[in-house]
């Protein structure tokens, strides 16, 4: 995940999206390929040649904001794509934005227990705590049963990508499967391009790259977005097909993780599946020793 490979390949693989009927260029004769030509961004960006051939290859260190943003008009990046290519010049300037160390270790920290005990008054809802590295860090009661398939016995952290790719059960849980692929490889993209050097993060992809085809094949296609928030669809083993919203809320005190809150609908099926999935999670609880 060397940031000069990335810059080229991200600068490449949105150059080929765009073709010239949408930059309003004509098409001409003998187009060897459907996007852009190296030229045509340049003359779009208002830059040389050369001096686009060189973003290109990967030497953006230095790169002002207002090329960038040019360059950026000219590939018709969206927001998420736009702070991707910000967030690739940093780091080739030597400014990770992510402000965590380099090299940090690929080990997850538990939950502080401010953190948990958050968590745990949130009754009604889903919750929990994950990381860059899509560890699941705390889950509250109703998170935990939710994502029990996840979550297993114990034993290693659970991996939200490792369960995406390499568990089957993952294709009963998710019923947009694709779509959960795409979604978790797109947001482990715009990670990598914060902080190009975080181990845990490299580990991550060279143990999925190795051990998925899809997983190598979606993150060859550099795309990447934010989370935010929306609605998903699960199949949950207990309660059966349910439609959550989920929002996403920044930890500012845990650098690279985030909270994850799912809610159902008031009064729709979802919600009353939910209900019951509470009600069981706490008969479990009380039965355990």
């Amino acid at each position: 995940m060397a940031n000069r490979a990335e810059v080229r390949e991200f600068l490449m693989s949105r150059r080929a999206k765009v073709t010239p009927e949408a930059a309003g260029l004509p098409a001409g004769l003998n187009r060897r390929v459907a996007g852009l030509r190296r030229s045509e961004v340049a003359t779009l960006a208002g830059v040389s040649v050369e001096y686009y051939a060189r973003l290109e290859r990967g030497t953006i260190a230095g790169a002002s904001a207002g090329v960038l943003d040019a360059i950026a008009r000219a590939l018709q990046l969206d927001e998420t794509e736009r702070s991707h290519l910000l967030d690739l010049a940093r780091a080739a300037d030597g400014i990770p934005t992510s402000g965590r160390p380099r090299r940090r270790s690929s080990k997850p920290s538990p939950a502080r227990v401010g953190l948990q005990w958050a968590l745990d008054s949130i009754t009604d809802a889903i919750a929990f705590v994950r990381n860059q590295h899509q560890d699941l860090l705390a889950t509250n009661e109703l998170g935990a049963a939710f994502y029990s398939p996840v979550i297993g016995d114990g034993g290693r952290v659970p991996n939200l990508a490792r369960f995406q790719f390499l568990d089957p059960a993952s294709r009963d849980f998710y019923p947009d499967w694709d779509l959960f692929a795409e979604m978790c490889v797109s947001i482990m993209r715009a990670e990598a391009g914060r902080d190009p050097y975080d181990k845990g993060l490299q580990d991550l992809v060279g143990e999925l790259s190795t051990r998925s085809d899809v997983f190598r094949t979606l993150w060859g296609a550099h795309n990447v977005r934010t989370h935010g928030s929306g609605t998903k669809r699960f199949n949950h083993p207990i309660v059966g097909e349910v439609s959550l919203a989920y929002e996403e809320l920044v930890i500012t005190a845990d650098p690279g993780s985030i909270m994850m809150v799912y809610t159902a609908e008031p009064g729709s099926p979802s919600a009353e599946r939910l209900r019951l999935l509470g009600s069981w999670a706490a008969e479990h609880s009380a039965a355990q020793p």
